[in-house]
C-alpha cells in the first residue's frame, strides 16, 4: 500500500472520449481497455500494458471543461475526508465505494483546487510511474498559495521546502525524504478564467516530438519546451481543454534549484 498522501491515480472526464483516446494514444502511446458500463463507461489507459490513467464521459449535468484529476492514496477515505473539512476544504463527492476496486472521494482545497482521494482495494492505482506514457509528477497551481501551503500538509502530513527564487513562488511537499508534489503560485500572467488546478506530468521519451504530435492533433502549446535540471518539459492543453505536461526525464540541463525547509 502506498504511503498516505502519495499521488496514486489520475483520470479525466471528456465529452468526446473517443477523441481523447485518439489524442492521448498518439501523444503518449496509450492503449485502452474495454469501457465498464457498470461504472459509467470508465476506461483504463495503459502504457506498455500497465495501467497509468483512465478516461470517462461526464455524468449528466456535469458537462464541464475537461480536466485531469489527481488522486492521493489514503488508508481511510472517511478519515481523510474529515481532515479535508477540518483544514478548510470541501468534500465534493463521496467517499463512495467503487465495487471491490476501492473507495473514492473528490475534494477541493480552500483555493479551489480539485483533487481525489483513493483508498485502494483490488485497484491500488498506478502500475507504472516515471516510465514512458506514465505519470511522473504534479504541481498545484493556485492563486492562494498560503491556503494551499497550510491545507495539504494538514491533510497529508507533508513537510515543505521553498524554492529560493525571487522570480517564482514555488514550494515542494515531501513525504519523509521523498518529494511528492509541487505548488506553484499563479501570477497575473494566468488569464482570470484559468481556474486553480493540479497540473499532471506524463513521461515521454522525446518532449519535442510529443509536442509536435500534440499540436498536430489540435492541442495547444502553453509553455516550453524547456530544459531543466529535472528534464525537458512542455505544458499543453488537449483539444478539449484539459491541461497537462509532458517531460523527458532523461534530458536534464542546469543545476538543481536551492530549496529551504519551511518550519
Amino acid at each position: 500500500m502506498r504511503p498516505e498522501g502519495t499521488p496514486c491515480w489520475a483520470d479525466a472526464m471528456f465529452g468526446d472520449v473517443e477523441g481523447a483516446k485518439h489524442f492521448y494514444g498518439d501523444v503518449l502511446g496509450w492503449t485502452f481497455g474495454v469501457s465498464s458500463s457498470e461504472y459509467g463507461d470508465y476506461t483504463q489507459c495503459y502504457a506498455d500494458g500497465k495501467a497509468v490513467a483512465a478516461v470517462v464521459p461526464p455524468v449528466p449535468g456535469q458537462e464541464d471543461q475537461a480536466q485531469w484529476c489527481l488522486y492521493f492514496a489514503t488508508a481511510d477515505a472517511e478519515a481523510s475526508a474529515a481532515r479535508v473539512r477540518e483544514a478548510g476544504g470541501d468534500v465534493v463527492m463521496g467517499p463512495m465505494r467503487v465495487g471491490d476496486f476501492g473507495t473514492m472521494c473528490l475534494a477541493r482545497d480552500p483555493g479551489g483546487v480539485v483533487f481525489g482521494l483513493w483508498q485502494g482495494g483490488t485497484h491500488e492505482g498506478f502500475e507504472a510511474v516515471a516510465e514512458p506514457g506514465a505519470y511522473c509528477w504534479a504541481e498545484v497551481f493556485t492563486r492562494e498559495p498560503g491556503a494551499s501551503d497550510a491545507f495539504f500538509p494538514a491533510v497529508f502530513g507533508y513537510t515543505a521546502k521553498q524554492m529560493e527564487d525571487d522570480n517564482v513562488d514555488f514550494r515542494v511537499f515531501d513525504l519523509g525524504e521523498e518529494p511528492v508534489l509541487g505548488r506553484m503560485a499563479m501570477t497575473d500572467d494566468f488569464p482570470s478564467e484559468v481556474r486553480p488546478y493540479i497540473n499532471v506530468y506524463f513521461t515521454v521519451p522525446d518532449c519535442d516530438a510529443a509536442v509536435t504530435r500534440a499540436t498536430a492533433l489540435g492541442g495547444t502549446l502553453r509553455f516550453g519546451p524547456m530544459s531543466t535540471p529535472f528534464g525537458r518539459f512542455a505544458a499543453l492543453s488537449d483539444p478539449q481543454g484539459a491541461d497537462f505536461s509532458v517531460i523527458d526525464v532523461t534530458r536534464t540541463e542546469g543545476d538543481m534549484p536551492k530549496l529551504t525547509d519551511v518550519r
